[in-house]
């Protein structure tokens, strides 16, 4: 499994660096914390999160083209507007050199923006694909066709892709992992309550939608049960997200022999030769999982192999094919699923888009204006400060033995610290980009991505390749490389205020730093050693203690509910909820040392550690829609925005003393609950 833990899920958040960053200065703008969103009727020792933000949340509304609102999303916009800003004159720019960065990103937003020529060309871009699959006419063509898409960078059925092994991370790997799934995991297969039914009966009804769009319609009620019927053996044979996150139990190093005897009706030999990643060895993630695609493939009808793979087609061009289409598509997985009432503006969706597709072409012209040397300076001099702290943190750690902290030491040592974009960007000049057809440029940007990700096999791994666009407002922790990365979007507010005081700035983008650098001793990222290895490196009482102290922060989060009844999945939370609370704390220390830290000046009537924790809890000002907060609890590794605050805050013995938090206040927890480990 690809086991990379970010601020946020997913990598689609985007923003815009402020030019001319300074060094932290203790003179704050009265406006840096937004103090008319607190509501002070909330004691701060009851809900810290709602006395912070009640009043904001309680007097916003979500736009109707939003999942939710607040301190991201308004981020999001913003960098929108930046990146618009770099697409619209690129596009104007009629004779640039083909196969120049101007050239490419220009024209595949253009391309985006022709609602028209989207509209008329209908499906047409998809017939020679549409073609290949009504061509099956064996289980064998069923695979052979899967191979080819994958290719075309469509892949289905499975999830295939070339990473570092994660037990010996200097070799590039072919990955296999479980996949095939509509429903955004395997559960949603399985319950029996009201909302997963009509969650259910309304995914029928889109994978007939699309069907029908396809074909004739004639029996597409029929065909879409059977489509379900099949990705409902597969999920059988899936793990859930929380089984997903143990990287010991999900790695199986293969060879295709071995392979070929667990589940032979995958030819091992001439898929891996028409993927064209021709190797003997593969890691795979769940090997019962690929069992039951052999049997499935074996068992279940050709013409219900066709349907299945026409529809996950077509489903991964929906939204940018013509208007049926892109309305079903929105209905199902947007609307129903996560409660976005209408379509965001053409603009913005094509502004996404060309991030996702051509991101280091966007990011360099991107960087040049909106990410100034002296930005990457300050950021990597906060790192340093925040990893210092860190290693002086495990040193005075006192349940682990010194042989295990000096190891920790060498991984805290050992980080490879990404700042704001990459050493070296892809080149994209060899892809034909032009404006007359959106979905013959997205297949030929996938092809050559497929083709650059298949070429890695056999060579060293590339430890400067970034997971994120340097837009993006996010920063991760990525086990295998053993680094923590920060793009360039990051560092703004609310994570950073130029001008800002440190307490506010080290509650914000002081946090961030602390929680990637955690993530390297979570529950999952605590298994790979300083190289990026899969291998143990704690004495045996030790790892017995973390994992002792981990189940507490679990026993912790699966108290919290929300949605009236819905309770926190705190298995599935685990390691971000870790790097909550040893991000906070770490911060926290790191922000003692400043001046400000140190005495006790007051700014806006609020004492320094106020100020640090009501900056703190800005950061996750947002309100969900139901439908998206429920998805979240299901899927999303991250707990809720509110616990994301109360959870940490509630264990720091100085956040009681900021706010004199006592025995019998809701924000209270006994100091024998209180977690401590990082």
């Amino acid at each position: 499994m690809k086991y990379f833990s970010g601020l946020l899920l997913g990598a689609a958040v985007l923003g815009a660096i402020l030019p001319g960053c300074k060094p932290e200065t203790q003179h704050a703008k009265a406006d840096i914390l937004d103090l008319s969103g607190q509501d002070t009727s909330v004691p701060a020792s009851q809900n810290f999160f709602d006395y912070a933000n009640g009043t904001w949340i309680r007097n916003t509304e979500i736009p109707a083209s939003k999942t939710g609102w607040g301190s991201f999303y308004i981020v999001i916009d913003e960098a929108l507007s930046h990146m618009k800003a770099i697409l619209d004159s690129c596009m104007e720019v009629t004779d640039a050199q083909k196969g120049s960065v101007t050239q490419q990103i220009g024209d595949l937003y253009a391309a985006a923006l022709d609602s028209a020529a989207v509209e008329k060309a209908g499906i047409s871009g998809l017939q020679r694909e549409l073609h290949r699959i009504e061509g099956i006419r064996t289980a064998q063509d069923v695979v052979r066709v899967v191979a080819t898409h994958y290719v075309n960078g469509d892949g289905a059925l499975f999830s295939f892709y070339v990473a570092p092994d994660d037990k010996n991370s200097n070799v590039e790997r072919a990955h296999f992992d479980q996949g095939g799934l509509g429903l955004p995991n395997r559960d949603y297969y399985f319950k029996e309550d009201s909302t997963s039914k009509h969650i259910r009966d309304a995914y029928q009804k889109y994978v007939a939608t699309i069907l029908t769009l396809v074909g004739d319609g004639s029996s597409a009620t029929k065909d879409a049960e059977a489509v379900i019927a099949l990705e409902t053996r597969l999920a059988k044979a899936s793990k859930p997200p929380v089984a997903l996150r143990d990287p010991q139990a999900n790695y199986h190093l293969l060879s295709v022999a071995e392979l070929s005897k667990l589940a032979p009706g995958l030819h091992w030999k001439e898929l891996l030769g028409s993927l064209k990643a021709r190797v003997d060895t593969l890691q795979v993630g769940q090997p019962e999982f690929y069992q039951a695609v052999s049997s499935a493939l074996s068992a279940t009808p050709v013409a219900v192999w066709r349907n299945y793979l026409t529809f996950h087609l077509v489903n991964g061009y929906a939204s940018w094919l013509s208007k049926p289409f892109a309305d079903a598509r929105f209905d199902f997985y947007n609307k129903l699923l996560n409660g976005q009432q209408e379509p965001e503006v053409r603009w913005k969706r094509a502004v996404q888009l060309v991030d996702n597709m051509l991101g280091d072409a966007l990011g360099q012209l991107y960087v040049k204006r909106y990410f100034p040397p002296e930005a990457k300076a300050y950021m990597l001099k906060l790192v340093d400060n925040l990893q210092e702290t860190y290693r002086e943190r495990i040193q005075q750690n006192t349940w682990m033995s010194d042989s295990t902290k000096a190891k920790a030491i060498d991984k805290l040592n050992a980080f490879i610290k990404k700042i704001g974009y990459p050493d070296h960007w892809k080149d994209y000049s060899s892809i034909d980009v032009d404006r007359t057809s959106l979905v013959a440029d997205l297949q030929r940007i996938s092809r050559w991505e497929y083709a650059y990700e298949i070429n890695k096999l056999g060579k060293p791994v590339d430890k400067t390749e970034w997971q994120m666009t340097p837009p993006t407002v996010n920063a991760y922790y990525n086990p295998p490389f053993n680094e923590i990365v920060f793009p360039a979007g990051i560092l703004q507010p609310p994570f950073y205020f130029q001008g800002g005081d440190d307490a506010v700035n080290y509650g914000g983008i002081g946090v961030v730093i602390g929680h990637e650098m955690t993530h390297g001793f979570d529950d999952q990222g605590s298994q790979y050693d300083k190289d990026g290895n899969l291998v143990n490196w704690w004495t045996k009482e030790d790892r017995e203690k973390f994992e002792k102290l981990a189940d507490e922060v679990v026993k912790q989060y699966n108290a919290y509910t929300l949605l009236d009844s819905v309770h926190v999945n705190g298995k599935l939370t685990e390691g971000e909820n870790i790097a909550d609370i040893g991000g906070v704390a770490i911060a926290y220390a790191a922000f003692k040392k400043t001046p400000q830290g140190q005495g006790n000046q007051k700014i806006d009537g609020m004492t320094p550690d106020q100020r640090f924790f009501m900056g703190f809890a800005q950061i996750w000002r947002m309100k969900t829609r139901p439908q998206r907060m429920l998805w979240r609890i299901n899927n999303d590794p991250h707990s809720p925005e509110m616990f994301r605050v109360n959870g940490p805050v509630s264990n720091m013995p100085a956040f009681y003393e900021a706010y004199n938090v006592k025995p019998g206040d809701k924000m209270y927890r006994p100091d024998s609950i209180r977690v401590h480990i990082w």
